[in-house]
């Protein structure tokens, strides 16, 4: 099946993957953004028409364009933006709307928002299947509000949604790439890289490219249904290290921490005291859902666009974001030298 596709927040990582995978699969696209982030400069060439519009704007232009057979929205949030999607109906064929694995409460209620360090983290048995419990909806939390989106449009039934729960999400456009954190550090050529948790830390890794493949599947079949999307092979965050190193060529020597330290010296973005991983049998049995990318073949792209972006400024002028979320944590090589420094004595 292929048709019109108008995809909402189309500059971002996961916009920018998702109009890729439905161009290659026939699609025509309408690609929708605010104008912050500049679009590949081969859409055009491939024939995307695209939009510079506010969600508010969505009515508009789905007139201006005739309707679509599927709306992507890559930056719904929550019930408002599912009401907004909903009164699209008649003009939309289906909805696939991104949440986020962060909503997914252990049997014991401990969820990611709440987690304050490794007594009250999650723990979960096995890779989390979408039936797994979810913190309840409400105003108060990123996952929450995540949770009051998806109840909202999944109990309405006026359209077919599918909605998607990626991890740690990564690839070109993203305006807090986490990958900075080991990159920073092969740009610098440093020799030795400190790692909490010995470096055993997994917390699921989610590449752009594939959620693209899960979109473009669930674009062709439309339907009601709630959809993991998470990398082959989950890598630790030692393998994330080593993966983007090998990007540039820089093999570090790792550090590993026993435990977490009292200071952020070693901490990652992915660190975390136990694994966070999620199930895909759920988007292979539904849509035959195959992955197209292992992480360290997707984070080739995301290193390559990385490494444009930092070569024009600081990183902490390329992502603002970044630095109000880790701030010096990304980068506090002082602090790196004088643990690593202790522990040669």
């Amino acid at each position: 099946m292929s048709g019109h596709a108008i995809v909402v927040g189309s500059t971002g990582q996961i916009g920018r993957a998702a109009v890729e995978s439905l161009l290659d699969d026939g699609w025509s696209v309408t690609a929708v953004h605010r104008g912050s982030t500049a679009a590949p400069s081969g859409w055009a060439r491939r024939g995307v028409d695209e939009r510079l519009a506010d969600r508010a704007d969505l009515a508009g232009v789905l007139r201006e364009t005739g309707g679509a057979d599927v709306l992507l929205d890559t930056i719904a949030y929550d019930d408002a933006d599912a009401r907004l999607l909903l009164g699209l109906a008649g003009d939309v064929g289906s909805l696939i709307v991104v949440s986020s694995a962060s909503v997914y409460a252990d049997d014991e209620g401990r969820s990611l928002d709440a987690a304050t360090g490794p007594d009250d983290f999650p723990r979960f048995a096995a890779p989390v299947p979408e039936t797994q419990a979810t913190v309840p909806p409400g105003p108060d939390t990123y996952s929450t509000q995540k949770m009051l989106l998806e109840h909202t449009l999944l109990d309405d039934g006026r359209l077919p949604v599918t909605v998607l729960r990626p991890c740690a999400i990564h690839g070109p456009g993203s305006t807090s790439p986490r990958e900075v954190w080991p990159l920073l550090r092969a740009l610098d050529r440093r020799p030795r890289v400190p790692l909490t948790h010995g470096g055993r830390s997994r917390f699921h890794t989610t590449s752009a490219p594939n959620l693209g493949e899960l979109v473009r599947l669930a674009a062709a079949r439309p339907g009601s249904r709630v959809l993991n999307a998470g990398d082959p092979e989950p890598p630790s965050v030692a393998d994330i290290v080593l993966a983007v190193g090998a990007t540039i060529g820089h093999e570090p020597e790792l550090v590993p921490l026993d435990g977490a330290p009292e200071s952020r010296v070693g901490r990652t973005p992915w660190s975390v005291p136990r694994p966070f991983l999620v199930s895909m049998t759920a988007a292979a049995t539904e849509l035959g859902y195959a992955p197209v990318a292992s992480y360290a073949e997707a984070v080739e792209w995301t290193s390559a666009w990385l490494r444009g972006q930092l070569a024009e400024r600081p990183w902490r002028e390329a992502f603002p974001l970044l630095a109000q979320f880790y701030g010096d944590a990304m980068d506090d090589y002082a602090a790196e030298d004088e643990l690593l420094a202790s522990r040669r004595n």
